[in-house]
């Protein structure tokens, strides 16, 4: 049988990943189990790159310290990050990395909800939670970014597509 994550992980490719441009530069945050980099590869894009704490990430370290890492401010269209905002905020990085326009694509439990994802981590129907969730946040609440669409799924998991706005055009002094 499969887990309720593997599930998750092919309705998640339908919905965020193949709309994305072929040619994308996409930035994943916490690619963990790097389910996402080598669907991405394997259908042909060709901007992805993988961030995680630990190896084999394609770059491994703290996303807070991007500069750090060699990566370049406004650099990506897309950053996924998908349930690793309830691990570490990470909006001011994103909002950093992405071009002006850029999507930010975000899966988390739902805050109220999160007892419910425990009980199935502990039968054994999800997969077992990396660290603590204590930066919990209601994808209604995003700072930074103007919110494309934000859904739940079977009332469990928010589901969030995000842009950065584009930059002001400064007005021209008379």
């Amino acid at each position: 049988m499969p887990m309720l994550s593997d599930i998750a992980q092919r309705k998640k490719i339908d919905y965020f990943l193949r709309p994305l441009p072929k040619d994308a530069a996409i930035l994943e945050i916490g690619c963990g189990e790097k389910w996402v980099g080598e669907f991405l590869r394997g259908a042909g894009y060709t901007g992805y790159v993988g961030n995680d704490l630990v190896p084999p990430a394609d770059i491994v370290g703290d996303i807070t310290k991007w500069d750090e890492l060699g990566l370049k401010a406004e650099s990506f269209d897309a950053i996924v990050a998908f349930e690793v905002v309830e691990h570490v905020d990470l909006f001011q990085e994103a909002y950093d990395l992405l071009k002006p326009g850029g999507t930010l694509l975000l899966t988390s439990p739902v805050p109220q909800m999160d007892w419910v994802m425990q009980v199935l981590e502990g039968v054994g129907l999800n997969q077992k939670r990396t660290s603590p969730h204590d930066h919990l946040i209601d994808f209604r609440t995003i700072p930074l970014f103007e919110a494309v669409e934000i859904k739940r799924v079977a009332g469990l998991s928010q589901w969030g597509v995000f842009r950065k706005p584009e930059a002001m055009i400064q007005p021209i002094a008379a």
